[in-house]
Order: C-alpha cells, then sequence, then structure tokens
C-alpha cells in the first residue's frame, strides 16, 4: 500500500496479494466491510483491484455511527470508480452532516478523509470538500503525516488512572484523575476515547469504572453507578459485550473487560457467568481470541485472566478450562530473551510483554515473571519511558501509535507483579538486611 501510494511500480497482483494479507488479519465479523474499505483505499490512490461483489458491506442497518458512515463514504467511492450511480440524496446527506468546519467528526481522521473522497465529484460540494481538507491539514504533523484520530486522550487517561494507582500513586494526583473523567462522562454514562467524540465506547468505560471503585468507591459512586448501566445497556443477547452500541458485534476482549468492571460491585452475577461462557465459546484451541483493537494477542488475554480470576470456584468446568488454557499459553509462549511478541513466532515487545507479564505475576513459580521483567527494564530510556512497537489498531487491522501506552501498561504490569512481592529477611555473611523477595506463597 505505501509502494501504491507513493506511485511506484507495483503490478496487479502485488496489489491483490496486499490487499488479501490486510484481510487476513481482521476480526471476521467485520469481513466484508473491510473487504471494501481496503479495495476503497487503493481506488483512492488510484491503483484500484477487482472490486468483486461488496454488497454485504452496505447493509448499515446494524451498524454504529462510525461504521455507518464509512460504510457509506465506501459505497461511493466504489460505486464511482465502477461506473455505477452517484450518492443518493440520502447518502449524501448523511456525508455532508459530518462536515462542520475546524471540527473532525467524532475526532476519526480516516472516516473525515474517506468522506470527502466520497463527495469529491459530487456536485455543488466544492466548498464542503475544501473545507474539509483545511480541517484536515490542521492536523498534519511535523513528519507531514496525519494522525488516524485526533486524539486518545480519554483512553490514555484511564488507563493511566489504572495504572498509577496499582503502583500507590499520590491520591490528589489519581483524583485529579478521576475528575476530568467525571468532567467528560456522558449523559448517559459512558466514555469515549477521546472528547471529541459522542459515541461511548466499551472500552473506555469498563476501564474507567475500575479506576474510580478503586480510587474511592463513595465518592465516585454516582458517575461508576451510571457507567455500569451503560455497559448493563449494550450487552448482547450472547451474553458478551460489543465495543460500541448494542445490537452490534460481541467480542472476547469487551466482553472480558467488561467482567472486570462489572465485578467491581459484587453483584451482576449472572451477568458476569453468561459473560464468562460467552468468552469461553470464543477462546481458541491454542488458548488465545479472535483479533481485538490489539496487534498483541496478549491484550485480549490478559484481561481474560484477570475475567476469570476471581470467578474461578464459582465457574462452571468450560471457564475452568478456558483459564488453564490462557495459563498453559502464556507457559510455553516466552521467548528466549524473556519477554513475548505479538504472535506465535513474533520477536518480543515491550507492550506484549507487560500484557503477559499480568499473567504471569498470577502463576505461582516466580521465574518467568523475572525473565519477563529483566526484559522490559531493559526497554526502559534514561527518561523512564518505555521503548516499544506500534500496538493498537484503527480501522483494523491497521496498526498507529500511542507511545505513552506503552508506559501505562508496563507500569500496571509492574503494579500487578508489586503485589505479589513481600519483604523477607535475608542473611548475609556477617550482617542482615531487609529486601523484596518474591514469594513463591503469596497469594495473587
Amino acid at each position: 500500500m505505501a509502494a501504491t501510494a507513493l506511485a511506484r511500480s507495483t503490478g496487479h497482483v502485488a496489489r491483490h496479494q496486499a490487499l488479501e494479507d490486510i484481510i487476513s488479519r481482521i476480526p471476521d465479523f467485520t469481513g466484508s466491510r473491510k473487504r471494501a474499505l481496503v479495495h476503497a483505499i487503493f481506488t483512492m490512490l488510484g491503483a484500484a483491484t477487482t472490486h468483486g461483489d461488496v454488497a454485504p458491506a452496505f447493509d448499515v442497518s446494524a451498524l454504529h455511527p462510525w461504521a455507518a458512515v464509512q460504510a457509506v463514504a465506501v459505497k461511493a467511492v466504489l460505486d464511482r470508480a465502477a461506473g455505477r450511480a452517484p450518492a443518493g440524496r440520502g447518502d449524501v446527506t448523511l456525508l455532508v452532516s459530518t462536515q462542520r468546519p475546524g471540527t473532525v467528526w467524532e475526532g476519526n481522521l480516516f472516516i473525515h478523509l474517506s468522506v470527502l473522497h466520497a463527495l469529491v465529484d459530487v456536485p455543488g460540494m466544492e466548498s464542503v470538500v475544501d473545507a474539509g481538507l483545511r480541517t484536515a491539514l490542521m492536523h498534519q504533523q511535523e513528519d507531514g503525516g496525519l494522525p488516524f484520530v485526533t486524539d486518545t486522550d480519554t483512553w490514555c487517561t484511564v488507563t493511566a488512572g489504572l495504572a498509577l494507582g496499582s503502583v500507590g500513586a499520590p491520591r490528589e494526583a489519581l483524583h485529579r484523575i478521576a475528575r476530568h473523567l467525571v468532567h467528560v462522562q456522558h449523559e448517559n454514562g459512558g466514555w469515549s476515547y477521546t472528547d471529541r467524540a459522542q459515541l461511548p465506547d466499551t472500552d473506555c468505560t469498563t476501564v474507567a469504572v475500575e479506576f474510580l471503585h478503586q480510587l474511592d468507591t463513595d465518592a465516585y459512586r454516582d458517575p461508576i453507578r451510571r457507567g455500569l448501566d451503560a455497559l448493563i445497556a449494550v450487552r448482547s443477547a450472547d451474553g458478551g459485550f460489543p465495543t460500541y452500541g448494542s445490537g452490534t458485534p460481541s467480542e472476547a476482549c469487551m466482553t472480558a473487560a467488561a467482567i472486570n468492571a462489572l465485578s467491581t460491585q459484587g453483584r451482576h452475577h449472572h451477568l458476569v457467568q453468561a459473560a464468562l461462557c460467552f468468552l469461553a465459546d470464543r477462546q481458541m484451541p491454542d488458548g488465545s481470541f479472535p483479533p481485538g483493537w490489539s496487534s498483541s494477542r496478549w491484550h485480549t488475554l490478559f484481561r481474560a485472566h484477570l475475567a476469570t480470576r476471581s470467578h474461578h470456584r464459582q465457574s462452571p468446568p468450560a471457564v475452568h478450562d478456558m483459564s488453564g488454557r490462557i495459563t498453559g499459553l502464556v507457559q510455553t509462549a516466552q521467548n528466549a530473551d524473556g519477554g513475548f511478541g505479538q504472535q506465535n513466532g513474533a520477536p518480543s515487545d515491550a507492550i506484549s510483554t507487560a500484557y503477559a507479564l499480568i499473567i504471569l505475576a498470577g502463576q505461582s513459580d516466580p521465574a518467568p515473571a523475572v525473565h519477563a521483567t529483566r526484559y522490559l527494564l531493559a526497554q526502559q530510556r534514561p527518561d523512564g519511558s518505555i521503548v516499544s512497537v506500534p500496538d493498537m489498531l484503527g480501522p483494523r487491522p491497521f496498526p498507529y501509535h500511542v507511545p505513552l501506552l506503552t508506559d501505562t501498561f508496563t507500569l500496571l504490569a509492574l503494579g500487578h507483579l508489586t503485589h505479589r512481592i513481600r519483604p523477607s529477611r535475608v542473611v548475609m555473611t556477617g550482617r542482615r538486611h531487609s529486601s523484596a523477595q518474591p514469594s513463591r506463597r503469596t497469594a495473587p
């Protein structure tokens, strides 16, 4: 795709192979839409491949607003390239509704630019497209490129809050984070990845609930209750939870996150058990889960591990088996350098290792956790930050990089590890001193 964008010579076969490689990395339930999206990207770059039958991608009746707008834009681009009828009045009205000079709709630059491509040849849309381009260029960065979204401030804030809380950061700092989260909470009780977006997502809502509960349940009782209500409102009939609105497909990672949030309250037992059964049903034979919003399989795995941990005794055998397969996978997948790679056979990277360390911290044998920690600390810069590969996906399966998240999840992993370490008396020759030693007997 990069070669195509830069007008380097790439044949039809190479472009088709690139498309198939991209398609192979996406979740099954978005396959038809994403296949059409990739075709549209090549079309926008002037290197269209065979369009094929993309009609299933354009049934927007069950899509959340972002996906619906993206699908309508993709349809307009592909229809124009194939010589079919231009976008109808209703589609044009929907696309134009996302355009406001100086504002990127829902903070999503990729959708914003897709809409401009869809409108560029529609009569009377010249001023809309010109204003949209000026808005997009407001976000061009020093390296010349544009980001996928304007920012991920709220997602970074909720994860950082949880990580800082796990390592005993100053309470005032944590309450400052909490006050900000209360300020950006939506009326329906949910949170979005950025305060520029109106569509709440399960990812941010679950972690915000966890953080506020761990910080001060009484002080934040109302935001927690509203957050849980918003979470329960999108629950699917299959017991799982989607990323976005009710009626959209459930996902393993979001379901694990929802279990962790619901479990903070000590109730909702029937919801938690149904979600655990959904999660167990989605686990693959090797112990991993279908791809989510991370390039690393360990992101869903650590969340699923935490989800099963507090419900181990009262759960059915399928949930026990799921937990055992997670443990078995983490015990066999560690690389020789102590780290973990994003997928099977991949070289170690810091953020995948941080995810895996959260699982290792709950095991009885401390050696793998020690080995992983050594790898992580070797990736630390003098300023404390952690070097890692890009991890987040958006739109799936395209990766984008938020460096702060590596620092955050490393800190969260070290917080989990710290809870497994207890002070002990170590006898040295000629003197005694205290040191922190991993304990095989300390309970999780």
